[in-house]
């Protein structure tokens, strides 16, 4: 990363942590991931605002304030695989991969799973393992994860998603309740799952299937 682009970087991550105290280390994993290489050429001008934008396939790139914010609820902290289901333009999994040894990331629709893997690959991010499929059925053969996270709203968690989190993880999610949504931690408790809401939130919702390019 070029000083200015780093100069940028720390201002974002002081900037979220301003809003919404961060530990250190997701301080430093959004400090060091260059937002712009994720975000459509013509918004590189709006890259450090705390916005979502949009981005190709009717999706959005979450603004790094959501993003900081949801890495913070995973607790990271001590974790060491994580799996995301919805990778959009890569950004999440990007910050992500400065806190886990192993970040399995699936996107449903192929083009922007294509162009992840490329921006995955120009920065030089070796931990990042993608997957286009329904993010629903979960990545079974790298189980059990210690942290999940949905970047896409749900209005229920699959079964089979709680089965490939190991025991004492965490999954965080947007669930839809209502005509809202709220930012939900799941932690998995022996056969119990203790849900506590968090915030609300927008994400966009999650679909079944897998859309070809």
């Amino acid at each position: 990363m070029d000083r200015i682009t780093a100069t940028k970087t720390a201002r974002l991550a002081e900037e979220c942590h301003q809003k919404f105290a961060l530990s250190k280390e997701v301080k430093y994993a959004i400090a060091n991931t260059n937002r712009e290489a994720f975000v459509p050429t013509g918004f590189k001008q709006n890259a450090y605002k705390l916005d979502a934008l949009p981005m190709g396939s009717a999706q959005w790139i979450s603004s790094p304030l959501t993003v900081a914010k949801m890495t913070e609820y995973l607790e990271p902290h001590g974790a060491d695989r994580v799996l995301e289901i919805g990778c959009g333009s890569g950004y999440q999994a990007a910050v992500l991969s400065h806190m886990f040894r192993g970040v399995f990331t699936i996107e449903r629709i192929e083009s922007l799973m294509l162009e992840a893997k490329i921006r995955f690959r120009e920065l030089k991010i070796n931990n990042i393992h993608t997957r286009t499929d329904d993010g629903q059925n979960g990545w079974s053969q790298y189980a059990p994860y210690d942290r999940i996270l949905f970047s896409a709203s749900a209005k229920e968690i699959p079964k089979k998603l709680f089965e490939q989190l190991r025991d004492g993880g965490i999954l965080v999610a947007p669930m839809d309740k209502g005509n809202k949504q709220i930012i939900t931690k799941f932690k998995k408790n022996g056969t119990d799952i203790i849900r506590t809401e968090l915030e609300a939130c927008v994400f966009v919702p999650i679909l079944n299937g897998v859309q070809k390019s």
